[in-house]
């Protein structure tokens, strides 16, 4: 999906093609890696190409399935649990097929979010009273950060620094 830059237009429409341009620069970091590439830790943590697509698959998931839709979490389209790691990526799982879930996920919360007023609020045990305005640019925040990191993760790939073998 290639999404285009609004500037002008309604607080939602701008809000929504933020975010949306958010989704589509976390998944450009990824995209045409091979598994082995998507999968290569170069930090510390769970932080990879791949991890960060599952990760945001997750919160997309989260807020929008289960906060937002009140969804069980077996009814959701995959791993919605915010008390537990969500960077876990399966074995058999390749960049493509992640890169496709993080899709699913993100349409899912578009269908979920047009139901509802950027007004609307509702209380989250851990946040307070929240928005749907609040929500979505939460949304623009996390998947902005992890689209950074995806950058400096992919520079890292593409481009070792000198001396450095790219293995």
């Amino acid at each position: 999906m290639s999404t285009n830059r609004i500037t002008n237009g309604t607080e939602r429409a701008l809000i929504e093609n933020v975010l949306d341009r958010n989704r589509e620069a976390l998944i450009e970091t990824a995209r045409g890696l091979s598994d082995a590439d998507a999968r290569r830790r170069l930090v510390s943590s769970l932080t990879t190409p791949i991890s960060l697509l599952k990760h945001a698959a997750a919160a997309e998931r989260i807020w929008f399935q289960r906060f937002w839709a009140e969804l069980d979490e077996a009814e959701c389209d995959g791993y919605s649990r915010r008390d537990v790691g969500t960077f876990a990526v399966d074995d058999d799982e390749s960049v493509e097929d992640v890169i496709a879930e993080f899709q699913r996920a993100s349409q899912t919360s578009r269908d979920i979010a047009s139901r509802f007023d950027l007004d609307d609020a509702k209380d989250f045990p851990d946040e307070g009273t929240v928005s749907m305005r609040w929500t979505l640019l939460a949304m623009i925040q996390e998947l902005a950060r992890h689209a950074g990191h995806g950058d400096i993760l992919r520079e890292q790939i593409d481009k070792p620094v000198l001396g450095q073998k790219n293995s």
